[in-house]
């Protein structure tokens, strides 16, 4: 008898050589974000959460046009939140904190979403009109979204550090002079120029972000087109025209030290 019988408990050897990749496991959320779907519900959801932060940053800013007391209480408010319970400072921190990774997660999404639109598209378009029609939006966000990101930047060192800010009398930048801070920043005219365009740029940017959250999101109906143009339109309007009315006001004289 030619085929011998394996013995009890005798393993039995590979029908082949190949081998089994094992895969390692990913976690549900990662799992979820490495499609399309996840990263425009991350770009939709991170770009609610800085909306957000630009309208009620633009509406804390306008106090400035009550005077230096009312602008100073404010940051000190901010700079306040939930002290004794926290230390001073610390609930803004955190929540410049969660800004900035929603910025982060904002920003990867928006380049994974580029990445994954190449790949599936690797021949160009066929003609101009085609090749405006349908990327005249992409490349605006990215543009806009760079520089808004370089004026962010700016701000930052400008009025949080006082890295490049023009500094008071006694030639130290003092982070409590909020409406000081803000008045002898604006007052150059070049910054003022930048803080425009910047904003102006922020403007088309959150016009078409929040025009393109609904789609992102699923809400997307014809029903609902004409409501959704004139939320996106209103709300990029309100905080460019808010926002650029602080160095004009300054320029001009209107609000000053």
């Amino acid at each position: 008898m030619a085929q011998t019988l394996r013995k009890s408990g005798e393993s039995r050897a590979p029908v082949t050589g190949t081998a089994i990749a094992v895969r390692k496991k990913r976690s549900l959320i990662l799992d979820i974000y490495s499609t399309a779907v996840g990263k425009k519900y991350v770009m939709a959801i991170s770009g609610i959460a800085m909306m957000g932060f630009v309208f009620f940053h633009m509406l804390g800013n306008l106090k400035m046009y009550l005077g230096a007391a009312e602008l100073d209480h404010y940051a000190e408010f901010l700079r306040s939140l939930l002290y004794p319970l926290a230390p001073k400072g610390a609930v803004l921190w955190i929540l410049r904190g969660g800004l900035v990774a929603m910025l982060a997660l904002h920003l990867h999404a928006a380049w994974s979403l580029t990445v994954l639109n190449r790949q599936a598209r690797p021949v160009k378009y066929q003609s101009p009109r085609d090749y405006e029609v349908a990327n005249f939006a992409s490349r605006t966000m990215r543009y806009s979204g760079m520089t808004v990101l370089s004026f962010l930047i700016w701000h930052l060192l400008d009025l949080t550090f006082g890295v490049v800010n023009t500094v008071g009398t006694d030639s130290s930048f003092v982070r409590e002079e909020v409406y000081a801070n803000v008045v002898r920043s604006l007052d150059r005219w070049p910054v003022s120029v930048f803080y425009i365009l910047a904003n102006l740029l922020l403007g088309m940017h959150l016009r078409h972000g929040a025009w393109s959250i609904f789609q992102s999101l699923g809400w997307n109906n014809p029903r609902f087109n004409a409501w959704r143009w004139t939320f996106a339109t209103g709300f990029a309007l309100v905080v460019v025209i808010g926002n650029i009315s602080f160095p004009i006001a300054v320029l001009a004289g209107i609000v000053k030290i």
